[in-house]
C-alpha cells in the first residue's frame, strides 16, 4: 500500500512539474508571439510614417517650385506695369465707371464679350451699358447678368433724326450722345461728391490694355494718353513736356483746331467733377468730332489735363473697330424662310 502511494505521490509531483514548465513555456510563447507582433506593427506604422514622410517632402518640394515660379511671374507682371503686389487697402482705389453705348448688330455679343473679359481683371470696376434702344435687350442682359462684373444696364435710344442711315458714314451724325448722357445722369443720380470714382468712354469697338485702368487710377482732374490707330494716324496723343510733366500741345491731324483734339477713348474724368459740373454732357448741336470738347471745356482747362502712360509714351488703347462680317449667304437662307443661328445665339 505504501510503494502505491508513493508511486502515485511521484506521478503526481512529476505530472506538476511538466505542467508548471508547460505553462511557463506557454507564457513565453505568448510573450514571443506578442513581442513579434508588436515587431509587425511598429514596422507597419514605419513603413506607413515613412511613406507619409515622403510624400510630405515631394509636396514640400513642389510647393517650393510653385512658390518659385509664382515669384517669378509676379516679378515679370511687376516689371510690365500690369501688377503691383504693394497692399493697398480697396477703399482707397477709385472706382472706375466705363461707360459703353451699344446697338444691335451682328458683332454685338462679340465686342462685348471681349471688352468685359479685360474688364473682369480690373478691381473696382463698375460697367454702365447703355443700348441704343426702347427697352434693354435680353442678348445684353443675359451677358452681363452672366459676366461676374458689378454692372448697370441702361436703354437710351438716339432720336429717329439723330439715327445714321444704311449706308452714311460714322462721321455724319454724332454717336452715342443719348447713350452717354442716360449714364452720365444716372451717375449723378446715384453718387455722392464724396465717392471716389474715375468715369471712361469704354465704345464697344476699342481694344484695351489692362495697364490703362491702373493708368486711371492716379487721375485728379482729367487724365489723358495716346491712343492707336485714329484720326488717320499710327497714334494721336498728347505731346508732353517732360520736365514739366504738363501738356503741352496734341499731334492730331484731324481738326487740330478742336479745344481738345482728343479720340473719346483718349481720356478720363474724376467723377467728382462731373458731380459738380451737372452741365458737363454731350451734344447733338456740335461739329462733328467735337463731342469730347464739348464735354471737357466745361471741367477742365488744357493746362489741367494730367499726361498719363509715361507722359503719353505709351499706347494702351487701340481704335480697333471690327470689320462688319460679309452674310451675303445668311440674306440668300433668310429669303427662303431659313437661318444658320435658329435657336442660337451668336
Amino acid at each position: 500500500m505504501t510503494e502505491s502511494v508513493f508511486l502515485t505521490d511521484e506521478f503526481g509531483t512529476k505530472f506538476n512539474m511538466w505542467g508548471r514548465f508547460r505553462y511557463k513555456g506557454l507564457l513565453i510563447l505568448f510573450l514571443i508571439n506578442v513581442i513579434a507582433f508588436q515587431c509587425f506593427i511598429y514596422y507597419q506604422e514605419s513603413y506607413k510614417w515613412r511613406e507619409l514622410r515622403n510624400k510630405l517632402e515631394s509636396l514640400m518640394i513642389e510647393q517650393r517650385d510653385l512658390y518659385g515660379l509664382t515669384y517669378s511671374v509676379i516679378k515679370r507682371l511687376e516689371g510690365h506695369g500690369v501688377l503691383s503686389v504693394k497692399k493697398q487697402d480697396p477703399a482707397e482705389k477709385p472706382m472706375i465707371y466705363a461707360i459703353t453705348p451699344t446697338f444691335a448688330r451682328p458683332v454685338q455679343k462679340a465686342e462685348l464679350t471681349r471688352l468685359l473679359q479685360t474688364f473682369l481683371h480690373i478691381p473696382n470696376f463698375h460697367w454702365i451699358v447703355v443700348e441704343d434702344a426702347g427697352k434693354k435687350t435680353k442678348l445684353v442682359s443675359q451677358l452681363l447678368e452672366d459676366s461676374g462684373l458689378l454692372f448697370t444696364h441702361l436703354a437710351a435710344a438716339t432720336p429717329p433724326n439723330y439715327k445714321l442711315g444704311r449706308n452714311d458714314p460714322n462721321w455724319k451724325k454724332p454717336r452715342g450722345v443719348e447713350q452717354r448722357n442716360a449714364a452720365l445722369q444716372w451717375l449723378r443720380e446715384n453718387r455722392r461728391p464724396t465717392d471716389k470714382g474715375i468715369v471712361f468712354f469704354a465704345d464697344d469697338d476699342n481694344t484695351y490694355s489692362i495697364k490703362l485702368f491702373h493708368e486711371m487710377e492716379k487721375i485728379q482732374k482729367v487724365g489723358v494718353w495716346p491712343v492707336g490707330l485714329v484720326g488717320g494716324l499710327m497714334v494721336e496723343k498728347p505731346i508732353c513736356d517732360n520736365a514739366t510733366n504738363k501738356v503741352i500741345g496734341f499731334n492730331a491731324a484731324w481738326k487740330p483746331e478742336r479745344p481738345f483734339p482728343l479720340d473719346m477713348a483718349g481720356f478720363a474724368i474724376n467723377l467728382r467733377l462731373l458731380l459738380e459740373n451737372k452741365n458737363a454732357a454731350f451734344s447733338y448741336d456740335v461739329q462733328g468730332g467735337y463731342q469730347e470738347s464739348e464735354i471737357l471745356s466745361e471741367i477742365v482747362s488744357r493746362d489741367e489735363l494730367e499726361p498719363l502712360a509715361d507722359c503719353c509714351t505709351k499706347v494702351y488703347v487701340w481704335h480697333t473697330r471690327t470689320e462688319p462680317p460679309q452674310l451675303n449667304v445668311e440674306q440668300l437662307l433668310i429669303k427662303k424662310g431659313k437661318r444658320s443661328n435658329v435657336d442660337i445665339e451668336v
